[in-house]
């Protein structure tokens, strides 16, 4: 039989299983992969927060920081568009979701272009964000008129500002806007200079300096050019001189702007530099700041922060006492990225409800904590939960195949072997699944087996199918 003729006869084969299982059992595995590459881009974007924002901020690394904050957002994106083809409920992802359609992905992408002097580009992103009315339509609004006055479009940079004054009279930006106004009515009627853009490399190279030499003496002068009107880049190579004098002036400064005292942006570069300072002084800050705010938004930095900083005892505080549940779920979560192990032990003990105890079990699962889950998959009595268990067990890698089959050979319930079935494939470990589906009895269930097999690109998947062949 020459190589052909093999492959059709395993496309046939491949085809005929499909043919016989249900289409509710086709839709459940589809749905069951979706779960997987979830869980999967959950703990990748975990690791890369955990990477970026804990590493040593020199030169170019700025940018990545700020880029961070899209990180989720893009994985968000793409997940969404299958699960609202799927008509699936929003898991894993809901918050990220949540944050990409507020309005929080295109800011970003509005900041980078300032950065990059793309104004015209900028301009568009920030106007998605105020017509989507989001909660950062205020800061959107007076970047783009920092952009419009940039490309000497100095009127409707003024038009921008009374808009920002009019709809948003509370606003943290006013301060901001009105020194851009001044700015702006400053340059009307004169014609754009190149020497400004080289004024603002001027200015970082100045900062650059100052970082090696006397920060103390430039405090002054930083504090200033954060009140100013220069670039995001320029505010954000200002605040982190600033967290490397130890003077008392520079510390009451950026624990200042991490209480609100500039704009809403400064707030968070101020949030997270006092999380990347690492010591206990910073957790105790940041636990100060997040008890006197009402944002919730700036809560989550602060959680976020705490993590970057290490605080497993003030963030595992967080998890138990919190009542707002999306800023609970997100210190749970971070306690994952942390692998604080015993601290989501402990709150899953006391935790009674069951989307709770979802998510410590996929905090969990990012942690790679596979000997916690296999105890709740054996011990669990909601369903809801020990198939989450189940689920992030399965396709965990630092799961043994052994414990795997073990599992699925002791425990005869249809749903518990489908996710490990599921889990399985989705580590592409199709040898394993071979050796279950030669020992399994059940028909119904070899069969889901074999479809499972049938969508493998494998030689071991391609050989049992020309096994049942013979």
């Amino acid at each position: 039989m020459n190589v052909f003729t093999k492959g059709l006869l395993c496309a046939t084969l491949a085809l005929s299983f499909t043919e016989t299982v249900s289409a509710q059992d086709l839709v459940a595995a589809q749905q069951a992969d979706v779960e997987i590459a979830v869980e999967k881009a959950t703990r990748q974007a975990a690791e890369i927060r955990e990477k970026v924002e804990t590493m040593t901020l020199q030169n170019g690394e700025f940018q990545r920081l700020k880029e961070l904050s899209t990180i989720d957002g893009a994985l968000a994106t793409e997940l969404a568009g299958v699960r609202a083809k799927l008509a699936m409920p929003s898991g894993t992802f809901g918050m990220q979701v949540k944050r990409y359609s507020s309005g929080e992905g295109a800011y970003d992408a509005g900041t980078r272009a300032l950065d990059e002097r793309r104004y015209d580009d900028a301009i568009q992103r920030f106007n998605a964000v105020i017509d989507a009315k989001s909660s950062r339509a205020d800061g959107a609004l007076y970047w783009k008129a920092y952009a419009l006055n940039k490309v000497g479009r100095r009127d409707e940079a003024l038009a921008a500002v009374a808009v920002l004054r009019r709809d948003y009279p509370q606003s943290h930006w006013l301060n901001d806007a009105q020194a851009l106004e001044v700015e702006a009515k400053q340059g009307s009627g004169q014609a754009v200079s190149p020497a400004d853009e080289t004024n603002e490399d001027l200015k970082l190279m100045a900062i650059n300096s100052l970082m090696n030499g006397d920060p103390e003496r430039a405090i002054p002068l930083l504090e200033n050019l954060l009140k100013g009107s220069s670039a995001p880049r320029v505010k954000d190579r200002a605040m982190f001189v600033l967290t490397q004098s130890k003077t008392p002036r520079a510390h009451q400064a950026l624990t200042d702007y991490a209480k609100g005292a500039g704009n809403p942006d400064l707030q968070i570069r101020a949030i997270r530099y006092i999380g990347m300072s690492g010591t206990g002084e910073a957790q105790q800050q940041l636990v100060s700041v997040y008890g006197s705010s009402g944002d919730a938004a700036v809560k989550r930095e602060i959680i976020r922060g705490l993590m970057i900083s290490r605080g497993k005892d003030p963030l595992f505080n967080l998890a138990k006492t919190e009542k707002d549940p999306d800023l609970r779920m997100e210190a749970i979560r971070q306690l994952g990225v942390m692998k604080a192990n015993d601290q989501l032990v402990q709150l899953y003990s006391s935790e009674t409800s069951a989307d709770n105890k979802v998510q410590i079990v996929r905090s969990l699962f990012v942690s790679g904590a596979s000997d916690k889950l296999l105890d709740i998959a054996k011990t669990e009595k909601d369903p809801k939960v020990r198939a989450e268990a189940i689920r992030s067990m399965a396709i965990s890698r630092s799961t043994p195949i052994e414990t795997l089959s073990q599992l699925y050979s002791s425990d005869s319930d249809p749903k518990t072997r489908r996710e490990l079935i599921n889990g399985l494939h989705g580590r592409g470990d199709a040898k394993a699944m071979v050796e279950l589906a030669k020992k399994e009895s059940d028909p119904a269930m070899k069969r889901y087996i074999v479809e499972r097999l049938s969508t493998m690109h494998s030689k071991d998947a391609t050989d049992y199918m020309m096994e049942l062949l013979k």
